[in-house]
């Protein structure tokens, strides 16, 4: 693609959370424009150093809402670098004529493919598999875990992730039935799944798997009343949003044993945990262990649960992909025609 066309006048584009890996994507802005990479989040405490900036990327750990938008006058593009933009207040951005483009597909099966992994970590009990054999201990007494093959995955949301979430669960052997606001009957024919109702799902998945947006709607999809329609000794899986659980419901249902294990790359206050090891990091650096911090988050010292940082979407191939469509988001739209964009609602 040929470099952007400003019609002569110079943007400054800066991109916030840059790492190394995605800086060379960005040239195809060059010499046209003027990119800016920082390390670090966009937040209030920094929003007035880069106030000259006519477009800016994110990823999900900054703060756009009406605040840091506000200290941004010349601002006329947010390009984020996720599908997700619960970060970014969209109605305060389209009372200031402020476009936001996302990616809406980048890693449909590369989020799904983790998603297997924390549920093949937990039915083969690799944590402690592997922990043991660490400590020269190969006995495999007390490592029992179980077969997917003929297990009922219960997935909610079929879109992209969710439909690659179908294809490989088929792959496995697994038996596959879902639900969606808005179901494609066409999908569920060509790919051989069903649809059901909300509660027939949670009371017939052994393996229960979440791919839906964070909405009012959406949140604490699973909370301490559908934990408990659910069979005992269900999987739970999210890689979705962490505000979908019920994060008190759902540490109730795992000492209980209605729920035997969770996998989770996402959790509620993931920002907040990230800025406090950051913190840690700065002032201790390698001297203590991160993990004192973090283990205050009760899931987080819970044997039947493994929690990744967000690293679903974390391969090579996928994060090209997300550097890729986003700096074509903003040549496309400093030419004068946008794509993916983003609606307030």
């Amino acid at each position: 693609m040929r470099a952007a066309d400003t019609g002569g006048d110079k943007m400054k584009i800066v991109v916030f959370e840059a790492e190394e890996r995605e800086r060379g994507v960005f040239d195809l802005l060059l010499p046209a424009n003027e990119v800016v990479f920082v390390t670090e989040p966009l937040r209030l405490a920094n929003a007035k150093e880069h106030a000259d900036a006519d477009i800016v990327s994110t990823f999900i750990y900054s703060d756009l809402g009406p605040a840091v938008v506000e200290q941004l006058p010349r601002l006329k593009l947010i390009a984020t670098r996720s599908t997700g933009y619960e970060h970014i207040d969209v109605k305060a951005c389209k009372a200031r004529g402020i476009a936001v483009a996302n990616v809406p597909t980048y890693g449909s099966n590369t989020v799904a493919e983790h998603i297997f992994a924390l549920l093949l970590a937990i039915s083969h009990r690799l944590p402690e598999a592997i922990e043991r054999a660490q400590r020269g201990d190969f006995s495999p007494l007390g490592l029992q875990g179980f077969d997917i093959i003929d297990k009922v995955m219960g997935v909610v949301g079929t879109g992209h992730i969710g439909r690659h979430v179908i294809q490989i669960a088929k792959g496995f052997g697994m038996k596959v039935m879902a639900f969606d606001a808005y179901p494609d009957d066409g999908a569920a024919q060509g790919m051989g799944f069903r649809y059901t109702t909300f509660d027939e799902l949670l009371t017939r998945s052994d393996v229960i798997s979440l791919h839906v947006p964070s909405l009012p709607e959406t949140r604490h999809l699973l909370n301490s009343k559908t934990f408990a329609k659910m069979k005992t000794g269900v999987i739970i899986i999210n890689t979705a949003r962490g505000d979908l659980i019920e994060t008190g419901g759902l540490i109730e249902a795992l000492t209980s044993g209605k729920v035997a294990a969770a996998g989770l790359d996402v959790l509620p206050d993931e920002p907040m945990i990230r800025e406090e090891a950051e913190l840690i990091h700065s002032i201790f650096n390698k001297e203590h262990d991160l993990r004192n911090l973090v283990a205050n988050h009760v899931l987080l010292r819970m044997r039947n649960v493994i929690i990744t940082p967000h690293s679903a979407f974390n391969t090579r191939e996928a994060v090209h992909r997300i550097a890729e469509t986003t700096a074509t988001n903003v040549a496309v739209f400093l030419e004068g025609r946008p794509q993916n964009l983003v609606m307030a609602k």
